[in-house]
């Protein structure tokens, strides 16, 4: 493959890579193997913040395949002033999923391109969705029973829960399972990854 024309996906998420898929079969994946940060400087923004979080995955896979286009992702909640991010366990995942019961909340997801070559190549954007949760104690109970909770920011996955948590959303479905097809599309057509930032075909929202 010539220089620059591989693209990398530093997640070992399945609805992440199916995402990218949408957009094109031509990548690889590569999780990122370092253990990204948990605290959030109080400087920085929730949007700064995800940005910065895709930013630390892409950086760390693009250092070890020079010459590539890395791509990183990373979605973060923002509650009642409060950002959310991966629960540490069943308590925190239902502490996450009460605080936005019949509230309004806002997903964020950040993504990032990095080519690391003679010198470091990056573009960071992120996307804003705004969601609106039920208040349903039994079905909360219920979804923190089960295992699909894990390793989701703000405890829970848009794709598992559909309408039996979420009342309804504003912005990007894709945005919400973890990467925001729209914006990711221009990013990847503006350094030649794709032909266009034609329209994408989102998945319906929930419900």
């Amino acid at each position: 493959m010539p220089f620059g024309e591989r693209l990398i996906l530093a997640s070992a998420s399945p609805r992440r890579r199916e995402l990218l898929a949408s957009l094109t079969p031509r990548f690889e994946v590569q999780a990122c193997s370092r253990v990204e940060p948990q605290h959030k400087p109080g400087t920085l923004s929730p949007p700064a913040w995800a940005e910065a979080l895709a930013y630390f995955k892409a950086r760390a896979v693009a250092e070890g395949n020079r010459g590539c286009w890395v791509l990183g992702a990373d979605t973060v909640v923002v509650c009642r002033g409060q950002l959310l991010g991966k629960p540490a366990d069943a308590a925190d995942a239902r502490r996450m999923l009460e605080l936005q019961a019949g509230r309004e909340s806002a997903v964020i997801t950040g993504v990032s391109l990095v080519r690391v070559a003679a010198r470091i190549e990056r573009i960071m954007r992120h996307d804003r969705t705004r969601v609106w949760m039920r208040d349903d104690p039994a079905a909360i109970a219920a979804y923190v029973a089960g295992t699909e909770w894990h390793g989701k920011a703000g405890a829970y996955g848009i794709q598992d829960v559909g309408d039996r948590l979420i009342k309804g959303i504003e912005g990007s479905f894709s945005n919400v399972v973890g990467l925001p097809l729209e914006c990711l599309g221009r990013l990847l057509a503006a350094v030649g990854l794709v032909a266009s930032a034609c329209p994408t075909g989102e998945p319906p929202p929930a419900g």
